[in-house]
């Protein structure tokens, strides 16, 4: 198969994935295949009409229903893919990789890793100089992760994923980051104390305020400073000529983001801050 990581200025190519969006904005994720076809009510597609055509074309169905054909974006194949576990979404994982700092070359524990959306965009920013290790309970969850990101990014990335209980401990030593998408983060603070580098962050996704007042209680008494906690609202606009106006619906809440970062823990802690002020003298 091939797969979107690498150069997009060619043609279509049998083994990838193209999305195509009809006049009413609904998408359609396929797998280009010779001999192919792609059918609805509004007809049918064959995949020779894609197959060493440039990204960004018009089609017209068997019906003369016309469709644009565009590679699918990491946003796209997320809320196509197929999941085990209730994934987290684009407007949470754009917020995750900046609040959190990944960057390329860091070495990164994501635990809960789900169906594998959020590995893939980890993935994409700690580049191949970087990793991803992720710890799940569920075997199913781990295989379905493990699928996923080898269907979208490809084989051979730095990243493998572990049947383990975060709650009991952390292997990986001098990490970067570490993420976490379980229902209480609290009981890894201590771990992750053990397992960051100074200065390393720790970014916990949670769904309600009551699992995030006791991660911020534990994160009060830990040699972690600098927290932070935040929720993602997203409202498109309609915008049609002279009609523009937010749309009637929006994606609200999903989760509380809460970030915090390793700071020395032999210093005496500071109010607000965690860390002793540097002196004066």
């Amino acid at each position: 198969m091939t797969h979107p990581t690498g150069n997009q200025h060619r043609p279509f190519r049998p083994g990838e994935r193209v999305l195509l969006i009809d006049s009413k904005a609904r998408r359609y994720m396929i797998t280009l295949a010779e001999g192919g076809s792609f059918s609805t009510h509004a007809g049918t597609i064959p995949h020779a009409d894609l197959i060493g055509r440039d990204e960004g074309i018009l089609l017209r169905s068997s019906h003369g229903a016309r469709l644009r054909a565009v590679r699918p974006t990491l946003s796209d194949f997320i809320l196509k893919m197929p999941r085990g576990a209730q994934v987290i979404y684009p407007k949470d994982i754009g917020p995750i990789l900046v609040l959190a700092d990944i960057f390329p070359g860091a070495r990164l524990l994501e635990a809960g890793v789900g169906s594998g959306a959020l590995s893939m965009a980890l993935l994409r920013a700690v580049g191949t100089e970087g990793s991803v290790v992720g710890y799940e309970l569920r075997e199913d969850f781990a295989a379905k992760a493990v699928k996923n990101v080898e269907s979208f990014l490809g084989p051979d990335q730095p990243y493998r994923v572990e049947l383990r209980d975060v709650y009991e401990g952390i292997e990986e030593a001098e990490l970067d980051r570490i993420v976490l998408d379980l229902p209480e983060p609290w009981r890894v603070v201590k771990h992750a104390t053990v397992a960051l580098r100074p200065g390393g962050i720790l970014l916990s996704y949670l769904p309600t305020i009551g699992q995030v007042a006791r991660l911020r209680e534990e994160l009060d008494g830990s040699p972690f400073g600098l927290a932070e906690t935040l929720e993602v609202l997203q409202r498109t606009w309609h915008v049609e000529g002279q009609s523009v106006r937010p749309d009637h619906r929006m994606v609200a809440h999903t989760g509380f983001l809460t970030v915090a970062r390793l700071l020395d823990p032999d210093l005496p802690e500071v109010p607000g801050f965690g860390v002793a002020p540097e002196s004066t003298v």
